[in-house]
């Protein structure tokens, strides 16, 4: 019933409404207020319609972040298209398959990843056109000059925003029920599925959102994290769309491009994982940058090292922070650790969110007690409504009636939960469980440490060898020996890492979170195993 609609859509439709003049997005040198930019998606949407996308269609996002990247979501799911955000930083044939397996005939890429989107799709997908998608600094991409690329035609996104806007109210029907977005997990131990997520979810998440990470109309968002990742773009973008707030996009997460931003826009709400929290405390411009206006910080993807907690607390005192812990399937958060919190339950993922159920189970699916590992199972209207073309998986994920993510967690006496591993992370060594982030934390809290990560590698005696993987700050000095002696003086011998590599970098994702499995492909031969 449309008197009853509420979809991704509406909600901007209604924010433009409310605050037609407030600035709603702001991309390097372009600037769209809320009524701008909603009668922008309204062309936008009825240019795709004048090139056959319409209601169910999917369309491929390949792009960086950018003010376009943000129209084209808004325009889909006005239009009632399916959203299907690409990971930029995979290999042609990793695109290939997605392209292949969504089923997609439109992809919409930006002028750097136009090669990466042309190579995808001449690997036997069925791709036909593209969309020219103008980036935070570049133009949209021209193609060969005859307005195709690699054969097929590139639409242009101005001419395409150049359309006559459906007069009155808007020719397409779409539903809450409907498929807002088929999200690609990363294929960790097998090839990635698509979630399937419609309006319903993802409006249940902002709500989710807004009330737990105490968001309001008056936040200025920075949002540098890709957007193709559902944390960005539906934690922050989606909820700060809702809300009314003012929304500064920009694709480089780097501390020489953040700080200015901060400073320049006077932002008052920022998300980034751990990683780039700590680029930006070690960064030179750090205690040179204007940053009292940033009051609510919030991060996510792993655990804040309790080290860096503290430190945040003195050189960013009036900052609040937010620990936001999900995944892809619940669109995507689950639970929510709160400012006040933060070094009363340090490590903690906090509780579940208001439209999140959650249990640890046993392989039985019974609550197992306080302190003991368990397996984390969701329970919401924001969960996904299956794998993509994946019944099999679907029906294991939600066996028992609740969502199982994947996780081990442990629940504590007042009914925090923190999550313990990831089950393929958990180290068996010797026969003894490690939890890698226990060991982790015990080495950030060693003063010369900027980074660590500990993962399980083969080895001869151990099977698998706890190794601590650690990234040593600028000016410091600590060797092996230090490590190794430092962390048996506060763990179990069994904790205790079997070895230490040093290392300039640990590799991470654009999202800034840390990529375990290409540590351990890169160190398996490490101990002779």
């Amino acid at each position: 019933m449309t008197a009853r609609s509420q979809t991704i859509a509406d909600l901007l439709q209604r924010t433009a409404r409310r605050y037609p003049d407030k600035l709603a997005i702001a991309c390097g040198e372009t600037s769209w207020r809320y009524a701008e930019f909603d009668a922008l998606c309204s062309r936008l949407a009825a240019g795709l319609d004048g090139q056959g996308i319409g209601p169910g269609s999917r369309v491929g996002v390949l792009s960086r972040n950018s003010h376009a990247f943000a129209a084209l979501r808004f325009a889909l799911a006005r239009l009632g298209a399916v959203l299907v955000p690409i990971n930029f930083m995979l290999k042609a044939d990793e695109v290939a398959y997605i392209l292949r397996h969504a089923g997609l005939e439109t992809l919409a890429v930006d002028a750097g990843l136009a090669e990466l989107g042309q190579q995808a799709a001449s690997l036997d997908t069925r791709i036909r056109r593209f969309i020219g998608l103008p980036g935070e600094t570049t133009a949209e991409p021209a193609g060969d000059g005859r307005g195709q690329l690699g054969g097929k035609p590139i639409l242009a996104f101005s001419t395409l925003a150049a359309a006559r806007a459906p007069a009155g109210p808007a020719p397409w029907t779409v539903a809450t029920s409907d498929l807002a977005q088929i999200v690609y997990t990363s294929g960790t131990e097998s090839l990635p599925k698509g979630a399937m997520l419609t309006h319903e979810a993802v409006l249940w998440q902002y709500v989710s959102c807004v009330v737990d990470g105490g968001m309001s109309s008056d936040d200025l968002m920075l949002h540098s994290l890709p957007l193709y990742h559902c944390a960005q773009l539906d934690c922050f973008l989606g909820p700060g769309i809702y809300l009314g707030c003012s929304n500064i996009i920009t694709g480089l997460p780097t501390p020489d491009n953040l700080l200015p931003l901060i400073e320049r826009h006077r932002i008052t709400s920022f998300f980034a994982p751990p990683t780039i929290w700590i680029a930006l405390l070690r960064s030179p411009r750090f205690d040179q940058t204007d940053l009292s206006s940033l009051c609510k910080g919030y991060y996510g993807a792993s655990i804040m090292p309790v080290e860096v907690l503290r430190e945040m607390q003195q050189r960013l005192p009036r900052v609040k922070l937010w620990n936001f812990y999900g995944q892809t399937e619940i669109a995507p958060l689950a639970t929510v650790l709160k400012p006040d919190d933060q070094l009363r339950k340090p490590g903690s993922a906090g509780k579940a969110v208001l439209n999140v159920e959650t249990r640890v189970v046993d392989d039985q699916m019974r609550d197992v007690a306080p302190g003991e590992v368990g397996e984390i199972v969701h329970r919401s209207p924001q969960l996904l409504s299956g794998y993509y073309l994946d019944p099999e998986r679907t029906a294991a994920a939600f066996e028992g009636g609740w969502f199982h993510s994947g996780d081990l967690g442990v629940l504590d006496d007042e009914g925090f939960l923190a999550v313990v591993d990831r089950k393929k992370d958990m180290i068996k060594s010797g026969g003894e469980n490690v939890a890698s982030r226990e060991v982790e934390e015990t080495v950030y809290a060693m003063p010369q440490v900027s980074e660590v990560a500990v993962v399980g590698l083969p080895h001869p005696r151990w099977v698998e060898a706890v190794t601590a993987v650690v990234v040593v700050k600028q000016g410091e000095a600590v060797s092996e020996d230090d490590v190794i002696r430092f962390c048996s003086e506060r763990l179990a011998g069994f904790k205790v890492p079997k070895g230490i590599v040093f290392v300039d970098e640990l590799p991470k994702n654009p999202s800034g979170k840390l990529l375990k499995r290409e540590l351990r492909r890169q160190l398996e031969a490490h101990f002779g195993g």
